[in-house]
């Protein structure tokens, strides 16, 4: 929203810089995005009156002109043939800089010198919108009355600023000047000069005298979608520039000047922040106005000349016969008010502000109207709209406007009305506010607080205020965010800290950069073509997904139910890079349907993947990562477990178990799926859930002292199938031994001429040490005897002598 300072100050008085009037509306909610200097490529151009003009020597289409520019008598040699001697005409001084650059410097043309230049609107970066009087070609003459000397920033109101406005969507009343200034008044502690903005209430009584007139009937089928509509008959419409003063204001704003009618009801657009549409009223069939949604099939050409299909989710403005606008978004071409137009309907609605946003999304553009509409406007301010317009167009000589309106309101507004308690205001904000300063903030924004102090009416305007924290919210931004001394909450403790969640989460992170990974990002949304690429089969669980109602794209159209084909696709993206090495790990979530077909939210899972490829690396090292991340967490009930998984390499891949339960899978990924990627290099994944280790983490370390009591030392060596895990040998070794086993070790594992085919040989070494005692030999040697013993009857293995 650009907001022309000089505009703003005829509602409020401003006494400090733009730069000052920005920082104190920020500070209270309105938030500026950027200040404009008009003119600011304009420097050293003057207002200058021809003293005399006489024929070049030497040449016959250049003439040599005496030129007051209020600073001494100036000699400019020009081509111009629309200027006269006693005409008043920009001009730009020696060094004078122009828009686009340009600057001024004295030169001599066939032999005379030249000092400046005098100057067409082009060359002032202007147009013929902006000053319609002036000439298409040659020079811009300017009023008789401009005296010689005078800034033509101030000759032509280029002298203003313009401060824009970033507007929430919860805000539309700011989406107007009157609503920028109301909010002004109150930041600077300033009275709103309320008698020019309701100007348009007088409307009403200048029309006193006028007679009804023939007028126009309003139907309105669709209340839901419009709750009101007005519509007034114009007649004698003379269509021709706007006043000076209009068009500056409007250029001001980042609207082109048109006509006075167009002009007009953008000028209100932006003055109240009620969009209005003008039909050519002789083109309405049957004097009517039906608003209802768009029959099937239907189409209508718009103001661009574009035909645009329609569907029954439209609203439309039609009259007897045919559509004639698209409510709240554009106005059709077949009502269009043209040069010819004598008479015309001009149109203040209030729209449903989902209708106009799904319906300009469906068209595939959006207006200033619509990007209004579609935010909620205010009901109460179509009346006055209209009034306005109609002041504006009778001001401006444009038209003779039918006494009465024909207001149509099937939908009648009742205030909202909520509890005024200054002490739970000042509880949510922790501050000791006087509940005289919230009443007086609370009457200067336009609530009505009532006599006993009790309830606030909620204005029109404001319907963003629904409960008594967006009344504490008002009084917070007003007295300052910067005014409200920190504190403590109030309760019995007042510490705060990370839940054991988050500082597990802060541990996962440290371990994993500690061994020299970085953290990745990837999005939840992916593609169902993922799991194609990653082999899983149509009937895999991970087939059950969240679809996206409404997607970005077809590839971010599904919730993952897998982090794996995400991380693949970092690989991958640094693969096709040239990274010669990748360490990675995500904190990451899947999201998995709790029923089909889907009643409730997903269940969300947080999981810890790692990817890495590169030289050096193998399964091992992905096992050591995950390893040392147990360990760092205080983990020791886990194992490993040999998996089968259509994503990893047979034989390289070992599911993940901890307290027993399955908490994820490491391995390599398997060559077809690094095909589907383009990785021509050995990838590793792994995949671990949270939740597990959460419930298995410890973080309380415990201490012993030295053993007083020497250990005994054993070995054992075995022959077991190929497919027997370590990890197999070492948990019935371990199931044997008890607590006694302080240190269990493999240190060989051969497979040679001595061994079967088919089998290993694996050795271990094993530390014994009680913490009470000495063990004896006939201790160790009857736990040595059940360790062998177990090994052989669980895993078939044959002790070697």
């Amino acid at each position: 929203m650009k907001v022309p300072l000089s505009w703003l100050k005829e509602y409020v008085n401003i006494d400090i810089t733009p730069k000052e009037l920005a920082e104190a509306l920020t500070m209270s909610g309105s938030k500026v995005e950027g200040i404009e200097e008009l003119g600011s490529g304009i420097s050293n151009v003057a207002a200058g009156k021809i003293i005399s003009l006489e024929k070049h020597p030497d040449a016959d289409k250049l003439q040599v002109a005496k030129v007051d520019a209020g600073s001494g008598v100036l000699q400019i040699v020009t081509g111009a043939d629309n200027i006269k001697e006693g005409d008043i005409i920009p001009v730009a001084k020696e060094g004078a800089a122009l828009p686009g650059g340009k600057t001024i410097g004295r030169g001599v043309l066939r032999g005379v010198e030249s000092v400046g230049m005098m100057c067409s609107i082009q060359e002032l970066g202007l147009t013929r919108y902006d000053y319609p009087e002036a000439p298409e070609h040659g020079i811009f003459i300017l009023d008789p009355g401009v005296e010689p000397g005078t800034d033509i920033k101030e000759v032509l109101g280029l002298d203003d600023v313009v401060i824009e406005f970033e507007i929430t969507p919860n805000r539309p009343d700011c989406l107007s000047i009157i609503g920028i200034a109301r909010e002004t008044a109150v930041t600077l502690r300033r009275e709103l000069k309320a008698e020019n903005i309701m100007q348009a209430d007088k409307c009403r009584s200048s029309l006193a005298g006028r007679t009804q007139g023939s007028g126009v009937s309003i139907e309105i089928k669709n209340p839901e979608l419009c709750p009101r509509y007005i519509g007034r008959v114009v007649r004698n419409i003379r269509i021709e520039p706007s006043p000076e003063w209009m068009r500056k204001r409007l250029r001001a704003a980042g609207i082109r000047p048109i006509n006075n009618l167009v002009d007009v009801t953008n000028y209100v657009m932006l003055e109240l922040g009620q969009p209005m549409h003008a039909f050519d009223f002789d083109r309405i069939e049957g004097k009517k106005i039906i608003v209802r949604t768009a029959k099937e099939g239907e189409k209508i050409t718009t103001l661009d000349e574009q035909e645009r299909k329609l569907n029954p989710e439209m609203l439309v403005i039609a009259d007897a016969v045919k559509p004639v606008a698209v409510a709240g978004v554009m106005g059709g071409a077949n009502s269009e008010v043209s040069r010819d137009t004598k008479n015309i309907l001009l149109e203040a609605a209030n729209f449903n502000g989902g209708s106009v946003r799904l319906t300009a999304k469906a068209m595939g553009f959006r207006t200033e109207s619509s990007s209004r509409f579609e935010k909620g406007l205010d009901i109460e301010n179509v009346s006055r709209a209209m009034d306005r317009a109609v002041e504006l167009l009778e001001a401006m000589g444009a038209g003779e406007a039918e006494k009465d309106d024909v207001d149509c309101c099937p939908v009648k507004w009742e205030p909202r009305v909520l509890k005024f308690r200054p002490d739970r205001i000042n509880a949510l904000l922790g501050t000791r506010i006087d509940k005289e300063y919230m009443v007086k903030v609370m009457r200067e924004l336009g609530l009505l607080v009532d006599e006993k102090g009790m309830t606030v009416t909620i204005p029109s305007y404001r319907m963003d205020i629904e409960g008594e924290a967006d009344l504490a919210e008002e009084v917070a931004r007003f007295y300052g965010y910067n005014n409200i001394e920190s504190s403590l909450f109030s309760g019995e403790t007042t510490q705060g800290g990370k839940t054991l969640k988050q500082k597990v989460e802060d541990m996962c992170k440290y371990a994993m950069n500690a061994q020299g990974l970085s953290e990745a990002y990837t999005y939840s949304f992916v593609s169902p073509k993922t799991l194609d690429m990653i082999n899983i089969a149509e009937s895999d669980s991970l087939r059950n997904s969240v679809k996206v109602m409404n997607p970005l794209s077809e590839e971010q159209s599904m919730m993952r139910t897998t982090t794996i084909p995400s991380m693949l696709e970092v690989l991958a993206r640094n693969y096709s890079r040239r990274i010669e090495e990748v360490r990675l790990f995500e904190l990451g979530y899947v999201y998995t349907p709790k029923a089909l077909p889907i009643t409730e939210l997903p269940e969300e899972k947080e999981v810890i993947t790692l990817g890495m490829y590169g030289s050096g690396e193998d399964f091992y090292t992905l096992k050591g990562v995950v390893d040392e991340l147990f360990r760092y967490l205080g983990i020791r009930n886990y194992e490993m477990k040999r998996a089968s998984d259509p994503v990893f390499h047979p034989g390289r891949s070992a599911q993940i178990y901890i307290s027993g339960r399955k908490a994820g899978i490491i391995g390599e990924i398997h060559p077809d799926v690094l095909e589907n990627y383009n990785i021509d290099c050995r990838a590793y994944i792994g995949v671990v859930e949270f939740r597990p280790i959460l419930e298995n983490v410890n973080l309380v370390h415990k201490y012993k002292h030295l053993p007083k009591f020497p250990a005994v030392d054993r070995d054992i060596a075995m022959v077991v199938k190929d497919e027997i895990t370590v990890g197999e040998i070492e948990s019935v070794i371990k199931s044997c031994a008890g607590d006694i086993l302080e240190e269990l070790t493999m240190f060989d594992v051969y497979k040679g001429g001595q061994i079967p085919q088919g089998s290993k040989s694996v050795a271990y070494s094993m530390s014994f040490r009680a913490a009470d005692r000495t063990l004896t030999d006939e201790e160790v040697n009857q736990i040595m005897h059940e360790v062998i013993k177990e090994l052989k009857g669980r895993i078939n293995a044959e002790l070697r002598g």
